[in-house]
């Protein structure tokens, strides 16, 4: 009976998704589009090879791996394939764990298994009772279901799916979404609509919209959600509250996603009527461990919480003279029965303004290596400053090696553009990834600290700031689903290549045509040097507009903040530009390690592309171009500007290879997206203008407006501020 309804699901799934097809293409479905195989031969290999699915549907999950591929494979295929219980056919579908399937069983793969872990799996071609299958297992009804959406996407992506025999574990243990989402539906640096909780209308109702979320997280393998803004508020810790986060758990528990809070450091005396929230006060500590406890008798998976903590007016533990490490050491032994984790963010600066913002958090943390509990991790930005276009990564990476650090990644644009630029994130976080710490020596890379193989560490995890809202794409820009994926992608295995990712997600989004997949890939990695080059080149950081930061604002300055200036950053004067990090400024060089000390520390050793971070220098400095640097500056803004009209031309080319719909999304904002690199372009170069006294170089255009028209502008009510 229960394949019988799981058949007539399957019946009612492609009957809507056929209706879907007539309608307008509004990126609804993600990467998860499963589109029917066009070429001929293809799809008679595919049939053959798919021609049934056997899952027992004895657990959620394992039922939501039939769904999904009874709903894939039948879309796919153009044909419905049947869910059976046995082998009757050639080219069988066999999915499930040794414990869930006695065909998986038979295989006697136990040995194989057990190299990819609780979530990874395998996907093998083999012979099942005298006939050829395609084998989906793993250890765990997760595992199947990760498998599940590999083997799919080998399908999507048009690959072969004869003599498979590939395995796939994830290489770190939390991969986790951030959601910046407020109580009321808003969502700081959001730009794609209002949060998708509806916290009025749960626990009573649930958004089916909140499964086909876990389904895309599910089939990139992000495993946990932090539903509410680390600028956290203390009611979603509350019993009314507690139910309606416990609604969404329940929804979100087969696509293995788990649900983590933001726990906001005075809610015992906000919600708890205590008058103090000292870590080291018995009744603080034995107030956190009662909410631990009524937490997990709502949710009895609960992932932990995340916390931002003595940073931007947030309350903390040196409100009470107290460490970070023994804030989180108090959360962290309230959770501790119940395998709970505190995921600690060192995105910390001082009230008083700084020498230099960026030495702050390695100066409050590296001291406290290996004085936090097992089930702590620290939560580090991939830069020491913001979520910049171009940063070099954190020092307090490789500098901690007791201490498991998490990296944090911005999906969603802040300072990238926002919701209206084209910017394709992989090649920024691989930038990180791959850059050599010398931790251990030569080759001890970013990523091999992220994922603990460096120092040993079991714990591991990677975060992303979400760039999901209501809008009906999930994104806004049609290309912001790309960072989502890759995200995703980078969080499983970091060691990925920024062209694999964007092939495959063009692949599944798109087309998988080969002049397509090649012109939007071409689009997509240029995209990223693009906008710093008519953003911040050079290593410039932090000239935003004040507050919002959206559009150039390189005149930003006395503000209640030096370090919310852009004047602090970019220290411009009529000697020259940048701010001076070696021995002779901050010496913020001295946090790196002695090879990149040196390294960084010598304008003629640092790569070009962080030149300003570290170095102030003349105007007519010498660049490896043989340009001076402000000439070399200009050009660099012009060919940013130079890179979004040859992305425009790609895209425009593609006229009749994508649907109209999308088409013409995209090709708007590729419009806006080159009046906003032109309005950067301008502006920054005429304010620096003020103090090089220099003409623009040949081949700069010039601009058709005033400094001070720039300078008046002032937008209101910008999404996400």
């Amino acid at each position: 009976m229960r394949i019988k309804t799981t058949r007539s699901l399957t019946f009612l799934i492609l009957f809507f998704f056929g209706l879907l097809s007539l309608q307008a293409e509004d990126g609804y479905r993600l990467w998860l589009r499963y589109e029917l195989v066009e070429d001929q031969e293809t799809l008679k290999n595919y049939r053959q090879s798919a021609s049934e699915i056997i899952v027992a549907p004895n657990s959620p999950t394992l039922s939501a791996v039939a769904q999904e591929l009874e709903r894939g494979l039948g879309q796919m295929l153009g044909k419905s394939i049947p869910l059976t219980e046995k082998v009757s056919r050639q080219g069988a579908v066999v999915a499930g764990t040794p414990q869930s399937s006695p065909l998986i069983r038979s295989l006697n793969i136990e040995d194989k298994l057990k190299e990819v872990g609780r979530e990874g799996y395998l996907l093998l071609s083999a012979r099942l009772q005298g006939k050829k299958v395609t084998v989906i297992a793993a250890n765990t009804d997760t595992g199947v279901l990760y498998g599940s959406f590999h083997f799919l996407r080998l399908l999507q992506t048009r690959q072969s799916i004869h003599k498979l025999s590939l395995s796939s574990s994830p290489k770190t243990q939390h991969r986790i979404l951030n959601h910046w989402d407020n109580l009321d539906r808003t969502v700081e640096r959001g730009y794609a609509g209002f949060s998708l909780w509806d916290w009025h209308k749960l626990p009573d109702y649930t958004d089916p919209r909140y499964i086909d979320y876990a389904r895309a997280n599910a089939s990139i393998g992000i495993n946990g959600t932090v539903l509410t803004n680390v600028n956290a508020n203390a009611l979603v810790l509350t019993e009314d509250y507690l139910g309606k986060v416990a609604a969404l758990a329940d929804v979100f528990r087969p696509y293995g996603l788990k649900v983590y809070l933001t726990a906001r450091f005075s809610a015992p005396m906000e919600i708890g009527g205590l008058e103090t929230a000292d870590p080291v006060d018995p009744r603080v500590q034995q107030w956190w461990k009662r909410k631990a406890d009524e937490i997990y008798s709502h949710i009895p998976d609960f992932g932990g919480f995340l916390v931002k903590a003595d940073s931007e007016g947030q309350p903390g533990p040196h409100n009470y003279g107290r460490t970070h490490a023994e804030g989180a050491n108090m959360l962290a032994d309230a959770l501790a029965p119940h395998g709970g984790i505190v995921m600690w963010r060192t995105f910390v600066y001082s009230e008083e303004a700084p020498e230099d913002r960026a030495k702050q958090a390695y100066n409050e943390f590296k001291p406290l290596d290996g004085k936090f509990r097992d089930n702590v991790l620290l939560q580090v930005k991939n830069g020491a400053i913001d979520f910049q276009p171009r940063e070099p990564f954190h020092p307090l990476f490789g500098a901690m090696p007791e201490t498991p650090l998490m990296m944090e990644f911005q999906i969603t644009q802040e300072y990238l553009g926002q919701g209206t630029h084209l910017v394709y994130l992989a090649p920024m976080w691989k930038e990180v990834l791959e850059a050599d710490t010398y931790a251990e020596g030569k080759g001890s890379t970013v990523a091999e600290v992220v994922d603990g193989s460096l120092n040993d560490h079991p714990l591991t995890a990677m975060a992303g700031v979400a760039n999901i809202g209501t809008d009906r794409n999930w994104t806004g820009h049609p290309f912001g689903q790309a960072n989502w994926y890759a995200f995703g992608r980078l969080a499983w295995n970091p060691y990925l290549s920024s062209e694999e990712i964007a092939e495959e997600w063009i692949k599944m989004t798109f087309s998988n045509k080969p002049e397509v997949v090649q012109d939007i890939k071409e689009m997509m990695l240029n995209s990223h040097e693009a906008v710093v080059n008519y953003m911040t080149p050079l290593g410039l950081h932090h000239i935003m507009a004040w507050s919002h930061h959206y559009g150039p604002g390189p005149w930003v300055a006395n503000k209640h903040r030096a370090d919310w200036t852009s004047v602090y950053y970019h220290q411009a004067d009529s000697a020259g530009i940048g701010f001076d990090r070696t021995a002779s400024g901050s010496n913020a060089v001295a946090q790196y390690a002695p090879p990149l000390e040196e390294k960084f520390g010598s304008p003629e050793k640092v790569p070009e592309k962080y030149l300003l971070w570290f170095h102030h220098l003349p105007w007519d400095y010498k660049m490896k171009s043989g340009n001076t640097l402000w000439d070399e500056m200009a050009l660099r803004y012009q060919q940013g500007v130079d890179t979004v009209r040859q992305m425009q031309q790609s895209w425009n080319s593609l006229e009749g290879q994508i649907d109209p719909e999308r088409f013409q999304h995209v090709k708007t904002l590729l419009e806006i997206q080159e009046k906003e690199a032109e309005w950067w372009r301008d502006a920054v170069l005429l304010y620096f203008q003020t103090f090089s006294g220099k003409p623009l170089p040949e081949g700069v255009e010039k601009p058709t407006k005033t400094l001070d028209y720039f300078m008046q502008l002032n937008p209101k009510f910008v999404p996400g501020n």
